[in-house]
C-alpha cells in the first residue's frame, strides 16, 4: 500500500506542502472558493452575475478569490473589449472542469451530514 503522506515535503510555486492532500487544500481551501466552483460549473459567468449570485459575499472577497483561482489555474478571466466598459467573463479553466465531479461529491456529502445532522 503507497503512503499516502510522505515525511519529505514537495515544492511547488516556492510553497512546501507535506503532500497532495495539503497542496490541494491550498488550490481550493478559503470559504467561497468551492462555492465560486459551483456557480461556474455551469457556464461562463460575468464579475457582476457572480456577485448577483453569491450576494453574501463582499465584493472585496469575491475579487480576491476570483484572483487566486486564476492564479492557480482553476478558473480563467477573459476580457472583450479595449475600451470601458470591458466586458469580463470568468470561466472553468480544464483544472477546474477536472475538480467538478469531485465538488459534486463534496456537496452530496455535506447534504448527507447535514440530513442527519437534522434528524439527530
Amino acid at each position: 500500500m503507497e503512503k499516502e503522506c510522505e515525511t519529505s515535503y514537495i515544492n511547488v510555486d516556492q510553497k512546501s506542502y507535506p503532500c497532495a492532500v495539503s497542496f490541494v487544500m491550498d488550490l481550493i481551501g478559503g470559504r467561497w472558493k468551492g462555492v465560486i466552483l459551483c456557480h461556474l460549473k455551469n457556464g461562463d459567468k460575468r464579475f457582476g452575475e457572480l456577485k448577483k449570485d453569491l450576494s453574501f459575499i463582499t465584493e472585496t472577497t469575491l475579487s480576491l478569490q476570483l484572483r487566486q483561482l486564476e492564479r492557480d489555474g482553476l478558473i480563467t478571466r477573459t476580457v472583450f473589449g479595449i475600451k470601458p466598459p470591458v466586458k469580463t467573463v470568468y470561466s472553468l479553466s480544464e483544472l477546474g472542469t477536472s475538480f467538478i465531479p469531485l465538488l459534486d461529491n463534496i456537496n452530496e456529502w455535506g447534504k448527507n451530514i447535514l440530513e442527519n445532522r437534522k434528524t439527530s
